[in-house]
């Protein structure tokens, strides 16, 4: 509850935030006709688009397990991680064109020191979000919420690069403005690219990392009476992953000796390993060579 609660607040903040940010960078953007604040504004849009996404999402992976859904809801946040690279990737695709007619057509723009203004505002307001939601996307290990940390984020360079600009406009220099709108838009396409992996990657019932297996392995191999592991599966549940393993044990055992095995190991893994949601073991005998074994 603690995990959803705190994403929910997030996404509230950079909500209202993204909304500030895209008001006054709008207003300075079209009054002084820079096409890297517009598209710095058309950013912010976008960034109010996902947190709403991360509001929506998180809302739905909340909730339990019902008749319809035995194993919740946690992929709600990778649908809607994806819905929100989808519309990045279009938003970025308006602003590379609109700058790329800037720079052939030479367009220039009234500088202001207001351009300045807004620069530093919002690089401190997406710096602030950033160091917020990347430390909760590292406690939770949520996607929704580590999309929305690599968006503060990128924003803090790409504005960066948007003031820049706003100097060497100063200056009279106004090709800049148009080469940081394209940059700005290559750079969207590539973040939303990476988040829509990312989605696709879980949606599609990627295997646990070779790393998590491994430790799952490694308890197996505490166990002496284990003598063989087959068959491991694995589906991620949202941010969590289910398995399935068969082990083989002595085949002299009782039904229940050896059932006792399998239900402790499965406690053992989810107890021991976070990324594990269910661990589902199944038990086979094996014949033992008692006479080997004194």
């Amino acid at each position: 509850m603690e995990r959803y609660q705190s994403i929910k607040k997030a996404s509230i903040l950079g909500i209202v935030g993204n909304l500030f940010l895209l008001i006054i960078k709008g207003i300075i953007g079209f009054i002084s006709n820079s096409q890297a604040m517009i598209a710095d504004s058309f950013n912010s849009a976008g960034d109010i688009f996902s947190s709403l996404m991360t509001y929506i999402g998180n809302r739905i992976a909340s909730k339990p397990e019902d008749e319809d859904h035995n194993l919740g809801h946690g992929k709600a946040e990778y649908i809607y991680s994806m819905l929100i690279s989808i519309v990045m990737i279009l938003t970025s695709l308006k602003i590379f064109t609109n700058a790329l007619s800037s720079l052939i057509n030479k367009d220039i723009y009234d500088y202001s020191i207001w351009l300045i203004v807004v620069c530093i505002v919002t690089i401190i307001t997406k710096l602030s979000l950033y160091i917020y939601t990347n430390k909760l996307s590292k406690k939770h290990n949520n996607l929704l919420i580590k999309s929305n940390s690599y968006d503060h984020r990128n924003d803090c360079i790409l504005t960066t690069f948007t003031l820049i600009s706003v100097i060497f406009a100063s200056q009279e220099i106004y090709w800049f403005d148009g080469i940081v709108g394209i940059l700005i838009s290559i750079w969207i396409i590539y973040t939303s690219l990476r988040i829509f992996m990312d989605s696709y990657d879980v949606l599609m019932d990627k295997s646990i990392s070779d790393e998590t297996k491994q430790k799952v392995l490694d308890i197996v191999k505490k166990h002496p009476e284990i003598k063989k592991v087959i068959h491991f599966n694995s589906t991620p549940v949202g941010y969590r992953y289910q398995i399935s393993l068969t082990i083989f044990v002595d085949g002299n055992l009782t039904t229940f000796a050896s059932h006792r095995i399998a239900d402790d190991l499965e406690k053992e893994i989810i107890r021991e390993i976070d990324e594990i949601y269910l661990a589902v073991i199944h038990v086979n005998p094996i014949k033992i060579n008692k006479n080997k074994r004194k």
